[in-house]
């Protein structure tokens, strides 16, 4: 046992509640710190035997129950006794808690790797981003050879240890100098870190372990989505050396500009045209909306630069609830070419009306800010 006793839960950071992986992810990080090779702290190596003794306790059952019962005590008069691992050699260690090293190789050799992550783009129109869309998008990805299954092996042949680093994929040099022992390691140049040397590469993917196929995928793109955003499909991506993971695919979207609208956040800006005399009169006109057509009333007197707001007719929120407004702009047309009978008639009304028919009960940027409010 170590000899200060601390507390297991306390050695390793967790709660007394942690579960099974709150426990081995408190230990990985813990072991990777402080082991001797790599932290210079002079109580590392008698910290690090505390970390290994708490996992190695909690991490079953039986005996997590024994210490939460009664403690250390409880744990000597069950007969428990920690089992002494070669410090100097943390892959093995690694490899007997996981089956794998802390470097990530596999129990039976390489390094496993995490497959590289793609990227792909779709273009989508703004109605489409409003309600949401599914779109297939075909890519090339590296998949695992089925000859070989990832090992880069041909079949029926076996590879090699890697005899300059005996298969642990890395070299450390050690010297001495007058603070102690200094330890350098680095990946094995010879092998590359998988600790393996191949002889005989299989013939399906050259040794690569993958082949490239086309691949089509149907990707949901979320109502609310604004251009420029990434959508991230987990797993999809080139597949992994030796086990490792897939990586990730990367959709970015690209919304096409709409002529009818501009997109402020949530929200939808547009414009109405009004003709100089349906202004004045007051009408109704139809305006789009993104969701289609809207029959809009104006009153008589209408002025330019009026903005109607139409509540809850803009883009939804992204993962959220509601929806943003659409601001429709009016905007009055004045006649360029004029006919004498309809010069003389503008100038009759100039003339028939006075101040009092232009006066305005708001000015406009009252009525801007009113719309806003």
């Amino acid at each position: 046992m170590a000899t200060t006793e601390r507390d297991y839960y306390d050695v390793l950071g967790v709660s007394r509640t942690a579960d099974e992986r709150e426990i081995k992810r408190a230990f990985r990080q813990l072991a990777r710190e402080l082991h001797p090779d790599v932290s210079d702290a002079p109580d590392a190596e008698q910290r690090f035997k505390e970390v290994v003794e708490a996992y190695e306790v909690l991490s079953k059952a039986e005996t997590r129950e024994l210490y939460d019962r009664f403690g250390h005590a409880g744990l000597r008069r069950g007969g428990y006794q920690p089992t002494h691992f070669d410090l100097g050699d943390l892959s093995s260690l690694f490899s007997a808690f996981f089956g794998d090293d802390i470097f990530g190789r596999a129990a039976g050799g390489g390094r496993r790797r995490r497959g590289a992550d793609l990227a792909a783009e779709v273009e989508i129109d703004l109605a489409d981003a409003a309600r949401g869309v599914a779109k297939r998008i075909s890519f090339d990805v590296a998949v695992t050879c089925d000859a070989c299954r990832g090992s880069g092996v041909e079949p029926g042949t076996e590879p090699k240890s890697c005899a300059t680093c005996g298969g642990l994929g890395r070299l450390q040099e050690v010297s001495q100098t007058t603070f102690g022992q200094f330890i350098r390691s680095q990946t094995c140049g010879r092998c590359g870190g998988s600790g393996t040397i191949v002889d005989h590469p299989c013939e399906s993917c050259s040794g690569s372990g993958h082949r490239v196929e086309e691949h089509t995928l149907e990707v949901e793109i979320p109502a609310g989505i604004h251009d420029g955003q990434r959508i991230r499909i987990s797993g999809e991506g080139h597949a992994g050396m030796l086990g490792g993971g897939a990586g990730d695919i990367y959709v970015l979207v690209r919304v096409k500009p709409d002529r009818r609208f501009t997109r402020e956040g949530n929200d939808l800006l547009s414009t109405v045209d009004l003709t100089l005399t349906q202004a004045a009169l007051g009408t109704t006109v139809k305006v789009p909306t993104i969701e289609g057509e809207l029959e809009l009333e104006f009153e008589p007197g209408t002025q330019p630069g009026e903005v109607r707001v139409l509540r809850g007719r803009g883009m939804p929120a992204l993962q959220g609830y509601g929806r943003g407004d659409q601001r429709v702009l009016v905007n009055v047309l004045v006649p360029r070419r004029l006919t004498d009978e309809q010069r003389r008639l503008l100038v009759e009304l100039d003339r028939s009306t006075d101040e009092s028919a232009y006066s305005e009960d708001e000015g406009f940027f009252g009525k801007l800010k009113s719309a806003l409010r």
